[in-house]
């Protein structure tokens, strides 16, 4: 499920474009300002971002220019009333990489964003592996010491996230913001459940191999959250 930051100061276009987005059951994300739009983008993981051209604060040029100094690899989406040749190279030289002119229509937008998502990504090996860990992301299977475990969908979300991004570690509320949407009525409390259920899951059955680690797959650093460190 992809997530979408949105930065656009006109409500009703912001409103318009979330509904869109989620009727699609995408997790969408809305700011109203350059700076919300950085300070998002700088914390938080996005597949991709729609950038109003003309924000408060500064340019959707500007955001994007950040963004991509800082390494920001999402693909960028300008919503823009300007139309010109000009305009959209200096947008695009900024590193976005597609435009769509105001008013905007959702069929083209969702068009739009259903491209942007399809195109090639850093490619991604088909079966995670850490150690004795393995996460096939087509079939889904999870394999510990080559035993098979069954995973929730969510179990598996939180599971594919850390294994994803090896010794970086993710709070709870890093988590939540990640993989449940606004609208989900999910809290912390929905997070630890699930995490503590999956990491119940992994420990049992790197147990029942009679191959048991001294530590929990998933390690825990206080005040910093959760992890999983390749070796």
């Amino acid at each position: 499920m992809a997530k979408i930051l949105v930065a656009e100061d006109d409500h009703h276009v912001s409103d318009l474009v979330k509904v869109c987005l989620e009727h699609e059951r995408y997790l969408v994300e809305v700011v109203d300002t350059g700076a919300n739009a950085i300070s998002h983008l700088r914390i938080y993981p996005y597949d991709l971002v729609i950038l109003d051209w003309m924000l408060p604060d500064m340019t959707g040029v500007e955001v994007c220019r950040q963004f991509r100094a800082h390494g920001g690899s999402a693909v960028v989406l300008m919503m823009t009333a300007k139309g010109s040749v000009d305009n959209k190279a200096e947008g695009l030289d900024a590193g976005c990489d597609d435009y769509i002119v105001k008013p905007v229509h959702p069929t083209e937008l969702l068009a739009r964003v259903r491209a942007l998502l399809r195109r090639p990504k850093a490619v991604l090996p088909k079966v995670l592996s850490l150690a004795a860990l393995e996460l096939n992301s087509q079939t889904h299977e999870v394999k510990l010491h080559g035993h098979g475990i069954h995973l929730t969908p969510k179990e598996y979300a939180i599971l594919e996230l850390l294994m994803k991004h090896p010794n970086q570690s993710f709070t709870m509320e890093a988590i939540l913001d990640r993989l449940w949407g606004a609208d989900d009525g999910a809290s912390i409390d929905a997070v630890r459940t699930h995490m503590k259920t999956l990491r119940r899951k992994l420990d049992e059955s790197d147990k029942a191999t009679g191959q048991k680690s001294k530590d929990s797959v998933i390690k825990t650093k206080r005040g910093l959250g959760y992890s999983i460190y390749s070796e």
